[in-house]
């Protein structure tokens, strides 16, 4: 998932791996479509933004979509309906390649839940999370 400094952790950064629910278009859901990424949780497993900003250059991001895999880093924006949101970046530059995390700062992160993104093409999409686990 991209190459960062080795730097150990603490122990509530975890590697999160969301996968494609059901659509109309995937009626089964998807394993090959969805993000794996790294983020701190707090003890209801919510993404802590003070944790975050700390570790900030080792959220990292891995989107897969078929064929295709872009990596990129998790990001605490201002504004929004939450005052703050979270999206993830591929770039680093623009806000157009920025994919929104639909209320990721109130979603708990835990196997079996569901949350949805707002996708490059301003699609939203909704993901189950698979797998929390201890970040490398």
């Amino acid at each position: 998932m991209g190459k960062s400094v080795a730097v150990q952790l603490p122990r509530r950064f975890k590697h999160i791996r969301l996968e494609l629910a059901r659509s109309k278009e995937f009626p089964d859901g998807s394993t090959s479509h969805g993000y794996e990424f790294i983020a701190p949780l707090d003890a209801d497993a919510h993404i802590d933004p003070a944790l975050w900003r700390d570790y900030r250059e080792h959220c990292l991001v891995r989107r897969f979509w078929g064929d295709e895999e872009e990596v990129g880093r998790l990001l605490h924006k201002p504004g929004g309906p939450e005052h703050a949101r979270w999206v993830f970046d591929y770039t680093g530059t623009a806000d157009q390649d920025d994919e929104a995390g639909y209320r990721f700062g109130v979603h708990a992160f835990r196997p079996g839940e569901y949350v949805s993104i707002r996708g490059d093409a301003e699609a939203m999409h909704t993901f189950r999370v698979v797998s929390v686990t201890s970040a490398p």
